[in-house]
């Protein structure tokens, strides 16, 4: 059986609505209730730790899965202190071997397909993440510029695009997180984290439809 995390502590300033953006309502729904509903939809998943903004007052008001164990944290500044504030939150059965998964709150389409094939690595030490290969051509900017302009063009073939759920296990995530904030690096997914301590993790095929809500286009 497998437990889930996911970071709700964000404000979503990207975003420049309202609300942040894991509350924004979509086809009648808050987002982040969208995520819990597809994690709690999957036989293997028994329950979600959930990094919640000191302040939030809505996260009580959603209608949860029926079935799904739901446990909170205060969530931190950065997303890294958020996902180690849940992963402690998790219950002790989930020892520090076992799987976990790592899900964004602004990330509603996951499909129980995409879940089935992350979940084959389960038993991985150097966990997985759902991605995507890069079909766009990427451009090289000076992020100094006022202006942006074209320095050079990247080889496409050899990216791909980093989605959630991400699977580590729940040890070597912990460890690898707290690493990174006393290098004072700040990591912008788990797998960074896990990469800087030398793991080399598996991409499995995700899918354009599970996408992350960033902006309010989106």
């Amino acid at each position: 059986m497998i437990w889930a995390v996911v970071p709700a502590a964000g404000s979503g300033s990207r975003f420049q609505g309202e609300l942040p953006k894991q509350y924004q309502k979509v086809a009648g729904r808050a987002v982040l209730e969208h995520c819990l509903w597809r994690l709690g939809s999957h036989r293997q998943i028994v329950g979600v730790a959930v990094a919640l903004s000191p302040d939030d007052q809505r996260f009580a008001q959603l209608q949860m899965p029926p079935g799904l164990q739901i446990r909170s944290a205060v969530g931190g500044d950065q997303r890294a202190d958020s996902v180690l504030a849940a992963l402690q939150a998790l219950p002790d059965e989930v020892d520090a071997a076992q799987a976990v998964l790592v899900h964004d709150a602004a990330r509603p389409c996951v499909s129980l397909e995409m879940l089935d094939r992350l979940l084959v690595h389960a038993g991985s030490a150097d966990g997985a993440l759902l991605a995507v290969p890069c079909h766009d051509t990427l451009k090289q900017i000076d992020p100094g510029e006022a202006s942006p302009r074209s320095l050079a063009t990247a080889e496409r073939s050899q990216y791909w695009l980093a989605q959630t759920p991400q699977l580590f296990p729940r040890g070597a995530l912990s460890a690898a997180l707290i690493a990174a904030r006393e290098r004072g690096l700040s990591v912008t997914d788990e797998a960074m984290a896990m990469e800087l301590r030398g793991a080399r993790p598996h991409l499995v095929m995700g899918s354009t439809s599970n996408r992350k809500l960033t902006v309010a286009d989106d």
